[in-house]
C-alpha cells in the first residue's frame, strides 16, 4: 500500500509542478530582440502610410477610347452573324426499355 501512495504523490506533484513550469519562462531581463520596440512604434504611428505617387490625380489615359468603350456598352447587344445551330446534347446514361420480356 506504501508503494501506491508514493506513485499517487509522485504522480500529483509532477502534475503540480507541470503548472508551475510557465512561470519560469518569465524572466525580468532584457533579450536581444528588445531593440526594436521604438522602431515599431514609429511605424504603427505614422500618419500617411501611403505610397507618395497614390497623391497623383493626373492620370494619363486616352480619352477618346475610353468614350468609345462607354458608348459600346450603351447600346444593346448585337445578334452573332452567320447561322445559328440548334444542338441538343444528351449527357448521362441510355434509357434502356425492356420490349416484350
Amino acid at each position: 500500500m506504501s508503494r501506491n501512495k508514493l506513485l499517487l504523490v509522485l504522480l500529483g506533484s509532477s502534475l503540480l509542478a507541470g503548472c508551475a513550469a510557465d512561470y519560469l519562462n518569465n524572466y525580468d531581463t532584457m533579450t536581444l530582440a528588445s531593440g526594436d520596440t521604438q522602431k515599431a512604434n514609429q511605424l504603427l504611428q505614422t500618419v500617411d502610410p501611403y505610397n507618395p505617387a497614390s497623391n497623383n490625380t493626373k492620370i494619363e489615359g486616352d480619352g477618346a477610347r475610353s468614350v468609345g468603350i462607354v458608348e459600346k456598352y450603351k447600346l444593346p447587344p448585337t445578334a452573332p452573324s452567320g447561322p445559328s445551330t440548334n444542338m441538343t446534347v444528351n449527357v448521362g446514361p441510355a434509357a434502356v426499355t425492356n420490349g416484350g420480356t
